[in-house]
């Protein structure tokens, strides 16, 4: 009997927790804690991350984010080495001040993933977060905080 409820208070908490992230859906903190760029700052985000067009103007050659995509798929040992199922996604996005090519602050992020937490999805917490912070409801600090320790959890509390 007791074997019984065992398993079933095991099967319960199964249904109701929810599941984690796939490993590569949130990157390896250990290899990717993420960096931020020193020249934007809460008080001169006006005039860096909340200027049209801004990312644009610092983000890294194309380049530069292939070859770092390909280095890492195989240092890394992902098993789908196929670069096309990636992107080379900065954790704190550029929108957000985050480094440009700092590798601390880049990874492969796959395009689909088995849990469902996609590039896509990011992009869109990216866009809530970086609205919150050139309003003045969020500060700089607390929006690469929140994205770059877990961008799902953030992602739950911002878009969902």
């Amino acid at each position: 009997m007791r074997s019984r409820h065992i398993t079933c208070l095991l099967l319960s908490i199964a249904i109701t927790a929810p599941l984690p992230a796939s490993p590569q859906s949130l990157p390896d903190l250990t290899r990717t804690p993420g960096a931020t760029n020193p020249a934007v700052t809460q008080e001169n985000r006006d005039a860096t991350i909340c200027r049209r067009g801004w990312t644009h103007s610092v983000r890294p050659p194309a380049g530069f984010t292939a070859a770092l995509k390909k280095y890492q798929l195989q240092e890394w040992g992902y098993a789908d080495k196929t670069a096309r199922n990636y992107e080379e996604d900065h954790l704190i996005p550029l929108s957000l001040g985050g480094s440009p090519d700092d590798q601390r602050n880049l990874w492969p992020e796959p395009r689909h993933p088995a849990d469902g937490w996609n590039a896509g999805l990011k992009d869109a917490l990216e866009a809530t977060l970086n609205f919150q912070v050139c309003t003045g409801r969020l500060m700089l600090l607390d929006a690469q905080r929140l994205i770059a320790t877990d961008w799902i959890e953030a992602y739950r509390r911002f878009v969902r």
